[in-house]
């Protein structure tokens, strides 16, 4: 791109970051004489079929900021287009991003921990009750200013109370903030950003994100799993008391969760019971303004890499006795209820199973609602004929009713306590590995072996249908 002076009514200065699809300008305002930042994306690197959407969004972000006018949220001044630029005139703000200070492995103290997380919160709730939810809060997008002050940036994909852009199905956000009801495709409310503040506080409280992996394993564990509580992680610097806000924030249900960020801020507050600072300490501020690389393209679970863990290479091989086809057929039925952790599903439940029928019943153990299972058990009738390869000899058992007593009886083969792993997994989750192992050791009998996996779930239904799956009477 060549050098661009002036954009609109602005003066360009200087170039602050570039991302794929634009960048980002410092420049001045003559006529109200300020310095403004202008995100700029380049319509012409948008593709026919993207192009209205893409613009859609651009102008959404300016919308949804431009009617907030609040001391922690960047602020919106202008939008306009010229030749092959659209642009958006912001607020300019001296400070980096809380990502920037991940990145430098920075360990809050609970004094700041507590100031950012009240600032964050009050501006959200400022955001909230004008009906903007954000729906991509990240560390990326808070900015901790020179003065210690924070502002909460990029409303990209923000939704207006009064918007039909972003319909039910449409996924968008950054995998391992997104809540559960993003992931789902469903329809999503402010307490998404609740649940994304949730997860920016367990980072600040051990450094760690709570949800890694790969991008289908981090959907998978967003979903349907619990991250250990953070005083578990570090028992020395992070006080017990903040257990139990961190769980409620990132309840699984909406409706479990804060319902509002006044409640959380007050729950956050309460738990540190003490004067709050309103500015992150100066000790702690990273006072020089570090570049760095903008995005400009709307962020989805696919192509988000701002914040997202790097994905691993990746097996693409099925499990034992499935064909690859089959089950990728399978996803994609799946997938129209679940979304992308769709593939992760199907992977683990068919490691459980060799029998497509019992397959199913398993995936749509998953689904809430009851018109949802029969629509997709009916997919089933499409597969008739795509039947899974049967194992040869030797390999692992299909858990099928008629193979019950032989397994319960037979010797503790190491087939036999991977297939249980796999069993209890859907249970448990990855700590069935570890249960599985000391189970093995302890046990004499297969019976035995599974009576003491059964122990290790937690009521009694739950227990009572393993016992029936692995054939103990």
């Amino acid at each position: 791109m060549s050098t661009l002076d002036r954009l609109g009514k602005y003066a360009v200065t200087e170039v602050l970051g570039k991302g794929a699809m634009g960048v980002v300008y410092k420049a001045f305002d003559p006529n109200i004489r300020r310095t403004v930042a202008i995100k700029t994306i380049r319509k012409e690197l948008i593709d026919d079929d993207r192009a209205h959407t893409m613009l859609a969004r651009f102008k959404n972000e300016a919308q949804a900021a431009g009617r907030l006018s609040h001391p922690g949220i960047v602020g919106v001044y202008d939008y306009g287009e010229e030749g092959d630029l659209a642009y958006i005139a912001m607020e300019y703000v001296e400070g980096n991003s809380l990502r920037e200070y991940f990145n430098r492995n920075t360990r809050f103290e609970d004094r700041d921990v507590v100031s950012i997380m009240a600032q964050l919160l009050e501006a959200l709730g400022y955001a909230h009750e004008q009906g903007v939810y954000h729906r991509d809060i990240k560390p990326a997008n808070i900015i901790i200013m020179t003065n210690g002050k924070l502002k909460i940036a990029d409303f990209g994909i923000a939704r207006i109370d009064s918007s039909n852009l972003t319909q039910i199905g449409a996924i968008m956000g950054t995998p391992g903030y997104m809540a559960p009801e993003q992931y789902a495709g469903a329809d999503v409310d402010w307490r998404a950003d609740l649940f994304s503040s949730g997860v920016v506080l367990y980072q600040l409280l051990t450094g760690v994100k709570p949800f890694t992996g790969s991008t289908e394993s981090i959907a998978y564990k967003v979903c349907y799993e619990h991250p250990a509580p953070p005083s578990q992680l570090d028992p020395e610097r992070v006080p017990s008391r903040y257990d139990a806000v961190v769980a409620k924030a990132m309840a699984k249900k909406p409706e479990e969760r804060f319902q509002t960020a006044h409640k959380f801020r007050v729950a956050v507050l309460e738990a540190y019971a003490a004067p709050v600072s309103p500015t992150v300490s100066e000790e702690t501020i990273i006072t020089e303004i570090v570049p760095t690389t903008v995005r400009i393209e709307p962020t989805s679970p696919s192509q988000s890499h701002g914040d997202s863990t790097p994905t691993p290479a990746r097996t693409t091989e099925p499990p034992a006795g499935w064909d690859g086809n089959l089950l990728k057929a399978i996803e994609g039925h799946f997938a129209r209820y679940v979304g992308p952790v769709a593939r992760v599903m199907v992977r683990r439940a068919a490691g459980r199973t060799l029998d497509i029928d019992e397959l199913y019943t398993l995936l749509a153990e998953n689904l809430g609602g009851v018109q949802d299972r029969k629509g997709f058990l009916a997919t089933r009738a499409g597969l008739e004929g795509a039947l899974p390869k049967k194992p040869s000899p030797g390999t692992r058992t299909s858990y099928t009713g008629s193979t019950h007593a032989s397994r319960i009886s037979a010797p503790l083969t190491p087939e036999a306590i991977d297939a249980a792993q796999h069993r209890l997994a859907a249970y448990v989750g990855p700590i069935a590995k570890v249960i599985v192992k000391k189970a093995a050791a302890q046990a004499k009998t297969s019976r035995q072996f599974y009576m003491l996996l059964a122990d290790h779930l937690g009521t009694a239904a739950e227990r009572q249908k393993f016992l029936d799956d692995v054939g103990v009477v």
